[in-house]
């Protein structure tokens, strides 16, 4: 019987003890994701070189197995002031501590240790992959007359594959989200409220698979949150990009997508420097491309994502 593409359930679940499968259901922990994918055998490959009297294919034995998965998810609140978005658990999975601040809001900070793992459950068309100890990278896109995304990409240990029948789930921990516009996004940069084509950031978690005599797993290992936003030029009294990546000046990216309380979402960096602006066009307008690094100030707080 053929599998059909667009029949996915994703589920996630945050592990109590890692790498030992939390269980996620589809009632309460379905995750929304649209262009998802799954890599079901990454890993390495040990060829034997066999030195034999014939020449010929030996085959090879695969090594280091593991599983990647990505997708993207909406960017929207939560319904609720101060509810968990349906995907907090991945940004938690991505190395963002929760703060949930009732009533008022959820933030997502980064962290340098106690890192969280999640069980992912890939069913797709009754064919089920298990990613266990999974962690991951999160990078976030908003683009004018676009639905804003988060794109995801885990790296999990190997669990089962196998035939299960899709889950019933329950998606209203995901909210409709509205268009990058005018009426709906802002970005400031450096303190300048800017007229953008579009931000780009991204964690740039580095998560590396480890497999020793002894111990198997995901660790995040590192990260480099940098990014890119694209802006309208403007008259160097204004603002002049050029002096400021020459000096290596910090200063605040704040940006917002969306004004009704439940369905906002913030980004925030307190010390974004600029790296080699470069020029170009759209529609014949003059823009600059600025490259965007992420620093740190006082630690684990290059970029705050708030949910409100």
């Amino acid at each position: 019987m053929a599998k059909f593409y667009r029949k996915l359930a994703v589920l996630a679940k945050i592990e109590t003890v890692y790498g030992t499968d939390a269980v996620p259901t589809g009632v309460a922990n379905a995750i929304q994701l649209n262009n998802a994918t799954i890599t079901p055998l990454a890993g390495d490959q040990a060829s034997r070189d066999l030195m034999l009297p014939y020449l010929g294919q030996q085959g090879v034995i695969l090594v280091g197995t593991y599983a990647q998965m990505s997708g993207q998810v909406e960017i929207a609140g939560a319904g609720a002031a101060g509810d968990v978005p349906g995907y907090g658990v991945l940004l938690r999975a991505c190395g963002l501590a929760e703060t949930v601040t009732a009533a008022t809001d959820v933030q997502y900070d980064p962290i340098s240790a106690a890192f969280e793992a999640v069980t992912l459950y890939f069913n797709h068309d009754g064919r089920r992959h298990i990613l266990l100890g999974a962690r991951g990278n999160v990078s976030i896109d908003l683009t004018p007359k676009q639905i804003p995304h988060f794109t995801f990409t885990f790296t999990g240990m190997l669990g089962t594959i196998a035939d299960s029948a899709l889950p019933s789930v329950d998606y209203t921990a995901f909210q409709i989200p509205v268009p990058v516009n005018k009426a709906n996004t802002t970005l400031s940069l450096h303190g300048i409220s800017s007229i953008a084509e579009s931000l780009q950031l991204d964690l740039a978690n580095q998560v590396e698979p480890r497999f020793l005599i002894g111990d198997e797993n995901i660790q995040l290992v590192d990260r480099n949150p940098s990014g890119t936003a694209v802006v309208e030029a403007q008259a160097l009294g204004t603002v002049n990009w050029f002096s400021i990546a020459q000096a290596q000046t910090r200063g605040v990216l704040a940006a917002q997508h969306g004004t009704v309380a439940g369905n906002i979402v913030k980004f925030g960096a307190p010390a974004v420097s600029i790296g080699r602006p470069t020029e170009g066009q759209t529609q014949k307008i003059i823009n600059f491309s600025l490259p965007l690094m992420l620093n740190t100030d006082a630690g684990d707080d290059e970029l705050k994502i708030t949910v409100m």
